[in-house]
């Protein structure tokens, strides 16, 4: 089999040979598909697919009807967002994620773009410390529950929502979660119900000079209405590592 590997962002070098051992000790052939610019480059190798690997890579209708031979598709990280999931199905491709294997890395990133944030990107200026703030988990899977336990560490007070658990410190409604918290750290999926839910009626919750962390995914903030706030709102602070992309953004 040969399994194609498809990266416009490289894993590490590490990861690599890893990825490559386990591969070809098991008789098959690994390819790589490395900082791609058109997806016309993918469109042309993945023809010799019988295995993918990805990572935020997005593969459509059109990329899957060009892998005639593809038997999987393994997503490195949890979310799935970036696959057509009915074209596989049509094409009787199985999808795999790997949930939880980055997710301490998410989590230590989360509370550094917090420390960045309260601490007015280190310039020069009175900052603020963690310690002692109210942080609402917004979505306690793998990454939020470790953002939990890097946060207490700190001596931070936890509230968490999330729908599917049932924990400590846990408030049934988002609403409840942005007025009593100042930061506010989003790990939510991004599915039908979760696309734009962040948006100016729940933002305007947070308290006077209140964070919102996003690690999660661009699309689950409602870019109209994030704008009107944070320019009514001076005092908000907003770190992601998913910058938004839109024309709504581009143009504010």
């Amino acid at each position: 089999m040969k399994i194609v590997v498809i990266t416009e962002k490289p894993f590490s070098e590490n990861a690599v040979k890893g990825i490559r051992e386990i591969i070809e000790k098991a008789g098959h052939e690994m390819i790589m598909i490395e900082r791609y610019k058109k997806k016309e480059e993918v469109i042309e190798r993945i023809k010799e697919a019988d295995g993918v690997i990805i990572r935020s890579d997005k593969i459509d209708e059109e990329i899957i009807k060009a892998g005639e031979k593809i038997k999987i598709i393994v997503r490195a990280g949890s979310g799935y967002d970036n696959i057509d999931i009915e074209a596989c199905n049509k094409a009787r491709i199985v999808v795999m994620n790997t949930p939880g294997q980055n997710s301490n890395g998410v989590a230590e990133l989360c509370i550094g773009m917090m420390i960045f944030g309260f601490r007015k990107g280190f310039k020069e200026g009175k900052g603020r410390e963690l310690k002692d703030k109210r942080l609402g988990i917004c979505g306690c899977g793998y990454v939020g529950k470790r953002v939990k336990e890097i946060a207490e560490g700190i001596g931070m007070k936890i509230k968490i929502y999330d729908p599917f658990i049932t924990t400590e410190n846990q408030v049934k409604e988002i609403e409840e979660l942005f007025e009593e918290c100042q930061i506010i750290s989003l790990h939510l999926p991004l599915t039908k119900e979760t696309k734009g839910r962040i948006g100016y009626e729940l933002i305007k919750r947070i308290p006077y000079g209140g964070m919102i962390c996003n690690t999660a995914r661009k699309e689950i903030i409602d870019e109209e209405g994030f704008i009107k706030i944070m320019r009514e709102r001076k005092d908000l602070i907003y770190v992601t590592d998913v910058a938004p992309t839109s024309k709504v953004f581009k143009k504010n």
